[in-house]
C-alpha cells in the first residue's frame, strides 16, 4: 500500500467565508502549502473597514461580489465583481465599502517588488487568451484567467473556473508540482449545489476525496486533481497557484496529465503565455 504523501485534515478547509473582517484560513503554519496563503475579506455596515500590511509577500485580490475601495500608497481603486488587483508586497492596503462586499486574498512571499496592477473582469472577458471554454462532453467549463499571464508577479497565478452542470473540471487529470502548489477555493454553488474533489498521486490510494461546498477550500501540494458537480448544478472555484521558484516557475498550463488519460491535449493552452 502506498503511503499518502500529506494528511487529509491538513488539505481540505470548510466554511472559510463564515465569518465577518478579514481572516487568513489557510498559510504556510497550518496546512501543505509551502508558499500559499488565502483569507477572506468580508465586511458590511457593520464592520466597513479594514487595514493591513503585506509585509514580504504579494497579494492577490478577487472580488466575489459587492464593492470596495482600496487604497495603497501608489493608488485608490474601486473593485467590483470578479475585480482583481495585485499589491506588491511592503504595501499598506486599506479597504472600505459602502454597502457590502466579500474578496478573496492570496499571498506569496516574494523577494522581489512587482508593480501594483488592477484587473477589470470586463476587460478579461474581451481576450480569449484570458477567458476561454474547454474541455469535451461531460467535462465542459469556462475559465477565466484573472491574475495570470496578463501581470507581472513573482509567484501568483489565480483565476475562476465555472463548469458546466454535473460536468468535470481540471479532466483530463493533470499535475504540475515540481513548478507550482494550488488551492481551489469553492464560490457560486448556492445550496444545495456540491461537488466531489479528488487529490491523489495514486488511484487506488488517493490523498483525498470529499464533498465540497461554496466556501470550502481544497489544497493540492502534488498529485491530480479532478473534481466533478452534480446533476443540476455546477462547479465554481477560485484557483490559484504559487510558483516554487519565483518568476522561473510562474507559469500556467505547463502539466503534466496522468497516463491512460493523455491521447488529447490539456484544455489549458490557450492560458499560456505566448
Amino acid at each position: 500500500m502506498t503511503t499518502p504523501a500529506y494528511s487529509a485534515e491538513k488539505m481540505i478547509f470548510r466554511k472559510t467565508n463564515a465569518r465577518k473582517g478579514r481572516h487568513i484560513a489557510v498559510s504556510p503554519d497550518n496546512s501543505t502549502m509551502r508558499h500559499l496563503a488565502y483569507g477572506r475579506i468580508i465586511l458590511d455596515l457593520d464592520l466597513a473597514s479594514v487595514s493591513f500590511a503585506t509585509g514580504e509577500r504579494e497579494t492577490g485580490l478577487i472580488c466575489l461580489s459587492g464593492e470596495a475601495e482600496v487604497k495603497t500608497p501608489t493608488a485608490t481603486t474601486l473593485l467590483g465583481k470578479y475585480d482583481a488587483m495585485y499589491i506588491p508586497r511592503d504595501a499598506q492596503v486599506e479597504m472600505t465599502t459602502s454597502s457590502a462586499v466579500d474578496l478573496a486574498e492570496f499571498s506569496a512571499e516574494v523577494s522581489r517588488q512587482y508593480p501594483l496592477q488592477v484587473v477589470r473582469y470586463a476587460e478579461i472577458a474581451k481576450d480569449p487568451g484570458l477567458k476561454f471554454d474547454t474541455g469535451g462532453p461531460g467535462s465542459t467549463r469556462h475559465l477565466n484567467m484573472l491574475l495570470a499571464k496578463n501581470i507581472q508577479a513573482g509567484r501568483l497565478v489565480a483565476g475562476l473556473t465555472h463548469s458546466d452542470p454535473g460536468n468535470w473540471t481540471s479532466w483530463p487529470p493533470h499535475e504540475h508540482a515540481k513548478m507550482l502548489e494550488e488551492i481551489y477555493v469553492y464560490v457560486d454553488m448556492p445550496h444545495p449545489a456540491y461537488g466531489i474533489q479528488m487529490v491523489y498521486n495514486d488511484t487506488e490510494y488517493p490523498e483525498l476525496v470529499t464533498v465540497v461546498r461554496e466556501g470550502d477550500a481544497v489544497l493540492m501540494p502534488s498529485g491530480y486533481h479532478p473534481n466533478v458537480a452534480v446533476p443540476g448544478h455546477r462547479m465554481g472555484f477560485l484557483w490559484a497557484m504559487a510558483a516554487h521558484r519565483e518568476e522561473e516557475d510562474r507559469q500556467f498550463g505547463v502539466v503534466h496529465v496522468q497516463p491512460g488519460f493523455d491521447q488529447g491535449s490539456s484544455g489549458l493552452e490557450a492560458g499560456r503565455k505566448n
